[in-house]
Protein backbone atom coordinates (compact mmCIF):
# COMPACT_ATOMS: atom_id res chain seq x y z
CA UNK A 1 0.00 0.00 0.00
CA UNK A 2 1.39 3.41 -0.93
CA UNK A 3 0.70 4.97 2.46
CA UNK A 4 2.69 2.22 4.15
CA UNK A 5 5.59 2.81 1.77
CA UNK A 6 5.49 6.50 2.57
CA UNK A 7 5.65 5.79 6.29
CA UNK A 8 8.59 3.40 5.85
CA UNK A 9 10.62 6.03 4.01
CA UNK A 10 10.85 8.12 7.19
CA UNK A 11 10.66 5.38 9.81
CA UNK A 12 14.47 5.37 10.13
CA UNK A 13 14.22 8.84 11.66
CA UNK A 14 12.85 7.21 14.81
CA UNK A 15 16.34 5.99 15.63
CA UNK A 16 17.87 9.48 15.60
CA UNK A 17 18.80 11.39 18.72
CA UNK A 18 16.30 14.21 19.11
CA UNK A 19 17.64 17.69 19.79
CA UNK A 20 16.41 21.27 19.53
CA UNK A 21 12.79 20.24 20.02
CA UNK A 22 9.98 22.51 18.83
CA UNK A 23 8.47 23.52 22.18
CA UNK A 24 4.85 23.06 23.13
CA UNK A 25 2.82 26.20 22.51
CA UNK A 26 4.58 27.07 19.24
CA UNK A 27 2.52 28.02 16.19
CA UNK A 28 3.65 27.61 12.59
CA UNK A 29 2.11 28.71 9.30
CA UNK A 30 3.03 27.21 5.92
CA UNK A 31 2.10 28.91 2.64
CA UNK A 32 2.80 27.29 -0.71
CA UNK A 33 1.28 25.17 -3.46
CA UNK A 34 0.28 21.52 -3.85
CA UNK A 35 -0.35 19.27 -6.84
CA UNK A 36 -3.17 16.74 -6.51
CA UNK A 37 -2.24 13.65 -8.55
CA UNK A 38 -5.18 11.17 -8.65
CA UNK A 39 -4.45 7.43 -8.75
CA UNK A 40 -4.18 5.96 -12.24
CA UNK A 41 -7.33 3.81 -12.12
CA UNK A 42 -10.29 5.84 -10.86
CA UNK A 43 -12.87 3.05 -11.03
CA UNK A 44 -15.52 1.62 -13.35
CA UNK A 45 -19.09 2.86 -13.06
CA UNK A 46 -22.21 0.70 -13.06
CA UNK A 47 -22.76 1.49 -16.76
CA UNK A 48 -19.37 -0.05 -17.62
CA UNK A 49 -17.56 3.22 -18.31
CA UNK A 50 -14.14 3.65 -16.71
CA UNK A 51 -13.20 6.94 -15.08
CA UNK A 52 -10.01 8.94 -15.68
CA UNK A 53 -9.49 12.02 -13.46
CA UNK A 54 -6.72 14.53 -14.19
CA UNK A 55 -4.58 16.46 -11.68
CA UNK A 56 -4.41 20.09 -10.64
CA UNK A 57 -2.22 22.48 -8.64
CA UNK A 58 -3.45 25.24 -6.33
CA UNK A 59 -2.14 27.54 -3.58
CA UNK A 60 -2.39 26.07 -0.07
CA UNK A 61 -1.99 27.23 3.50
CA UNK A 62 -1.71 25.31 6.74
CA UNK A 63 -1.52 26.16 10.40
CA UNK A 64 0.01 23.95 13.08
CA UNK A 65 -0.11 24.21 16.86
CA UNK A 66 2.35 22.18 18.94
CA UNK A 67 0.47 20.52 21.79
CA UNK A 68 3.71 18.97 23.12
CA UNK A 69 7.39 19.17 22.25
CA UNK A 70 7.70 18.21 18.55
CA UNK A 71 4.02 17.11 18.40
CA UNK A 72 1.70 19.34 16.40
CA UNK A 73 -1.89 19.42 15.18
CA UNK A 74 -2.11 20.75 11.62
CA UNK A 75 -5.03 21.95 9.49
CA UNK A 76 -4.49 22.17 5.73
CA UNK A 77 -6.66 24.42 3.54
CA UNK A 78 -6.50 25.38 -0.14
CA UNK A 79 -8.17 27.23 -2.95
CA UNK A 80 -10.59 24.95 -4.85
CA UNK A 81 -8.92 22.30 -6.99
CA UNK A 82 -10.33 21.91 -10.52
CA UNK A 83 -10.49 18.48 -12.17
CA UNK A 84 -11.49 17.37 -15.65
CA UNK A 85 -12.51 13.74 -16.03
CA UNK A 86 -13.26 11.34 -18.89
CA UNK A 87 -15.69 8.42 -18.99
CA UNK A 88 -14.31 5.81 -21.37
CA UNK A 89 -15.68 2.64 -22.93
CA UNK A 90 -13.96 -0.73 -22.55
CA UNK A 91 -11.83 -0.11 -25.66
CA UNK A 92 -10.61 3.24 -24.31
CA UNK A 93 -12.90 5.42 -26.42
CA UNK A 94 -13.89 8.64 -24.70
CA UNK A 95 -17.69 8.66 -24.29
CA UNK A 96 -18.37 11.52 -21.90
CA UNK A 97 -16.39 14.30 -20.25
CA UNK A 98 -16.97 16.27 -17.10
CA UNK A 99 -15.59 18.80 -14.63
CA UNK A 100 -15.71 19.29 -10.89
CA UNK A 101 -14.15 21.37 -8.16
CA UNK A 102 -13.33 20.26 -4.65
CA UNK A 103 -11.98 21.48 -1.32
CA UNK A 104 -9.98 18.94 0.74
CA UNK A 105 -9.42 20.32 4.28
CA UNK A 106 -7.21 17.87 6.18
CA UNK A 107 -6.54 17.63 9.92
CA UNK A 108 -3.40 15.78 11.03
CA UNK A 109 -1.40 14.98 14.15
CA UNK A 110 2.30 15.21 13.34
CA UNK A 111 5.65 14.38 14.90
CA UNK A 112 8.67 16.50 13.93
CA UNK A 113 12.10 14.87 14.20
CA UNK A 114 14.82 17.40 14.94
CA UNK A 115 18.45 16.36 14.78
CA UNK A 116 21.36 18.79 14.59
CA UNK A 117 23.63 16.13 13.05
CA UNK A 118 21.56 15.88 9.85
CA UNK A 119 22.80 17.72 6.72
CA UNK A 120 21.73 21.39 6.76
CA UNK A 121 19.88 20.58 10.02
CA UNK A 122 17.01 19.13 7.94
CA UNK A 123 13.98 18.30 10.07
CA UNK A 124 11.79 15.40 8.84
CA UNK A 125 8.24 14.96 10.05
CA UNK A 126 5.45 12.43 9.70
CA UNK A 127 1.74 12.62 10.39
CA UNK A 128 -1.61 10.90 10.12
CA UNK A 129 -5.10 12.32 10.14
CA UNK A 130 -8.44 12.66 8.42
CA UNK A 131 -9.40 14.27 5.13
CA UNK A 132 -12.82 15.74 4.34
CA UNK A 133 -13.43 16.51 0.66
CA UNK A 134 -16.46 18.38 -0.59
CA UNK A 135 -17.29 18.51 -4.31
CA UNK A 136 -19.16 21.29 -6.09
CA UNK A 137 -19.80 22.76 -9.55
CA UNK A 138 -20.04 19.27 -11.04
CA UNK A 139 -20.73 19.29 -14.79
CA UNK A 140 -21.01 16.60 -17.46
CA UNK A 141 -21.07 16.88 -21.25
CA UNK A 142 -24.61 15.50 -21.52
CA UNK A 143 -25.87 18.50 -19.57
CA UNK A 144 -27.48 16.28 -16.92
CA UNK A 145 -27.53 16.87 -13.17
CA UNK A 146 -24.30 15.30 -11.90
CA UNK A 147 -23.72 15.02 -8.15
CA UNK A 148 -20.60 13.80 -6.33
CA UNK A 149 -20.97 12.96 -2.63
CA UNK A 150 -18.62 14.38 -0.04
CA UNK A 151 -15.81 12.07 1.11
CA UNK A 152 -14.18 11.33 4.47
CA UNK A 153 -11.01 9.24 4.64
CA UNK A 154 -7.62 8.77 6.24
CA UNK A 155 -4.66 10.90 5.25
CA UNK A 156 -0.92 10.36 5.66
CA UNK A 157 1.72 13.08 5.59
CA UNK A 158 5.51 13.09 5.39
CA UNK A 159 7.95 15.87 4.65
CA UNK A 160 11.16 17.74 5.26
CA UNK A 161 11.69 21.22 6.68
CA UNK A 162 14.96 22.83 5.55
CA UNK A 163 15.69 25.79 7.86
CA UNK A 164 17.31 28.95 6.51
CA UNK A 165 16.67 31.10 9.62
CA UNK A 166 15.89 30.29 13.29
CA UNK A 167 12.11 30.43 12.73
CA UNK A 168 11.84 30.03 8.93
CA UNK A 169 12.15 27.02 6.66
CA UNK A 170 11.51 25.68 3.18
CA UNK A 171 9.21 22.64 3.18
CA UNK A 172 8.89 19.74 0.77
CA UNK A 173 6.07 17.32 1.54
CA UNK A 174 3.84 14.56 0.23
CA UNK A 175 0.42 13.39 1.36
CA UNK A 176 -1.75 10.39 0.62
CA UNK A 177 -5.50 11.02 0.81
CA UNK A 178 -8.20 8.35 0.72
CA UNK A 179 -10.85 10.12 -1.41
CA UNK A 180 -13.78 8.14 -2.78
CA UNK A 181 -17.09 9.60 -3.93
CA UNK A 182 -20.44 8.13 -5.05
CA UNK A 183 -21.67 9.67 -8.31
CA UNK A 184 -25.28 10.14 -9.36
CA UNK A 185 -26.62 11.48 -12.66
CA UNK A 186 -30.19 12.79 -12.81
CA UNK A 187 -30.91 10.90 -9.58
CA UNK A 188 -29.54 7.57 -10.83
CA UNK A 189 -26.58 6.06 -8.98
CA UNK A 190 -23.57 5.61 -11.26
CA UNK A 191 -21.19 3.98 -8.80
CA UNK A 192 -18.01 4.98 -6.99
CA UNK A 193 -15.18 7.16 -8.26
CA UNK A 194 -11.87 6.48 -6.48
CA UNK A 195 -9.58 9.51 -6.68
CA UNK A 196 -7.27 8.69 -3.72
CA UNK A 197 -4.44 10.99 -4.80
CA UNK A 198 -0.88 11.63 -3.84
CA UNK A 199 -0.51 15.33 -3.08
CA UNK A 200 2.93 16.89 -3.55
CA UNK A 201 3.84 20.32 -2.28
CA UNK A 202 6.36 23.02 -1.43
CA UNK A 203 5.89 25.80 1.08
CA UNK A 204 7.49 28.56 3.13
CA UNK A 205 7.15 27.87 6.86
CA UNK A 206 7.24 30.45 9.64
CA UNK A 207 7.17 29.66 13.38
CA UNK A 208 5.79 31.99 16.03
Amino acid sequence: MKLQSLVLVTAAALTMTTAFAVPAGTWSVAAGAHYVDPKSNNGTLDNGLSVDVDGDVRPTISGEYFIANNVGVELLAALPFHHDFDLNSADGTKVLTGKTQHLPPTLSVQYHFDNGSMPMNIKPFIGVGVNYTTFFKERISTGGDLDLDDSVGVAGHVGLDIPFAPTEAFRIDARYMDIKTDATLDGTNLGEIDISPWVYGVAFVKQF
